[in-house]
């Protein structure tokens, strides 16, 4: 019960403090529907180069950026805890008995309220441009993608506390979002690549969460595919947030 307690309350200010400033919050809600906008109307031609019917081409579009919105979403947010570092808030925090534990979960569970508020507004517009999928399907991706976001949230917490830098923070968060997008197939399956690039996308967890929300938009709910990328993100949630608690408990302790 102390537990939840300190979690909403960190919840609560980290919540308050977005409000105040709903600039990147506003973005992230446009950025998807741009994406629709931009790419939407390739996918006609690309279903027929691909070899996929055309009318299950956004059931494979939508959920690629279901998870690019992820990524995006929650790899940046470690700069807003290099600032509450700078300017003493986390200092503060030490003399305080508030679990570590706590002060990561109120973090994330923010993140994550974004995420899903970008997240309905991209299926939203993805509707409107022709998406067709079940709902158990659609809620299934979207609990993919909240375990995905948890971890990367979590691991960009912990990158930030490490470094304590936005300098030496962006340059990494940059280098690594754009090669893991290209080898997880968000725009298109990686089943058309050549074997060498499958071969080194088969290392990239956010392919399995791809394939595997894809599969869930296909109604295809007892796919192999699906089975392992739960088991991924799943795995990959627990390891961000082990990453990021052992991170707060080396600086506010």
């Amino acid at each position: 019960m102390r537990l939840l307690t300190e979690i909403g309350l960190v919840f609560t200010r980290q919540t308050t403090l977005s409000l105040r400033s709903p600039a990147w919050i506003i973005i992230g809600l446009v950025q998807p529907v741009l994406y629709l906008a931009l790419f939407g109307p390739l996918l006609g031609a690309v279903a027929e180069v691909a070899s996929f019917p055309a009318g299950d081409s956004w059931q494979v579009f939508v959920p690629g950026l279901l998870v690019m919105q992820s990524l995006f979403s929650a790899a940046f947010v470690g700069f807003g805890v290099i600032a509450e570092q700078r300017n003493g808030v986390l200092e503060r925090m030490r003399v305080t008995p508030v679990s570590r534990l706590a002060l990561l979960l109120g973090r994330v569970f923010r993140d994550i309220l974004v995420l899903l508020a970008q997240s309905l507004v991209l299926l939203a517009a993805a509707f409107a441009f022709g998406l067709r999928a079940p709902v158990p399907g659609m809620l299934i991706g979207l609990g993919l993608i909240v375990l995905l976001g948890t971890g990367v949230s979590s691991l960009s917490y912990a990158l930030a506390l490490r470094l304590g830098d936005e300098n030496a923070l962006a340059p990494i968060v940059n280098s690594v979002t754009m090669p893991v997008l290209l080898l997880s197939g968000v725009l298109l399956p990686l089943s058309f690549a050549p074997a060498w690039l499958s071969g080194i996308a088969s290392v990239n967890p956010f392919l399995y969460v791809v394939e595997a929300t894809r599969e869930a938009f296909l109604s295809d709910y007892t796919a192999q595919a699906l089975m392992l990328g739960t088991a991924v993100a799943a795995g990959f949630a627990a390891l961000g947030l082990f990453a990021g608690t052992r991170a707060f408990q080396r600086q506010v302790t």
